[in-house]
């Protein structure tokens, strides 16, 4: 059964504010991610047609978000981090060491643990997106959790 724009809509309208927490994660620009998200879906709309319906719509359109983040950060290459403030305890008190061990992980593991804790997908949407396996995506958390947990560790010690 094809998409219809409906789907497309909802999926716009209730998840919008993950998808603009992913986008902003992924491009590393928080306020362009509105207008990222804006552009995958005006993407995502312009090929629906080539959706072909072998995975869930909604994993199609985050992979289309992924992508459009990462492309904006590739055309932008932000010198500053994630948003160039300093971390605040609304963000579950994340600080500058984690932001740092985050960023310091390869861009798959990040995608993963972006798509995971920011946009509370399921293992199977993250394989979708991501276009790999999800035991991929399982493996990929837990090396993620691991690397976070040796950088966090080292600096404590320092």
């Amino acid at each position: 059964m094809p998409a219809a724009l409906a789907d497309v809509e909802r999926i716009y309208r209730s998840k919008l504010p993950s998808l603009c927490r992913v986008a902003a994660a992924v491009s590393g620009d928080r306020e362009a991610a509105p207008d990222i998200v804006q552009e995958a879906f005006v993407r995502a709309v312009r090929e629906l047609q080539s959706f072909r319906g072998d995975s869930p719509l909604e994993a199609w359109l985050w992979r289309i978000v992924v992508n459009s983040a990462r492309n904006h950060r590739r055309s932008c290459r932000p010198a500053v981090g994630l948003t160039g403030e300093e971390p605040t305890p609304a963000h579950g008190g994340v600080d500058g060491s984690v932001t740092a061990a985050v960023a310091a992980l390869p861009e798959r593991q990040r995608l993963a643990l972006f798509l995971r804790y920011y946009a509370d997908l399921d293992y199977g949407a993250i394989a979708e997106a991501l276009e790999i396996s999800a035991g991929t995506v399982g493996a990929t958390l837990h090396a993620a959790r691991t690397a976070l947990q040796q950088l966090l560790t080292k600096e404590e010690v320092a």
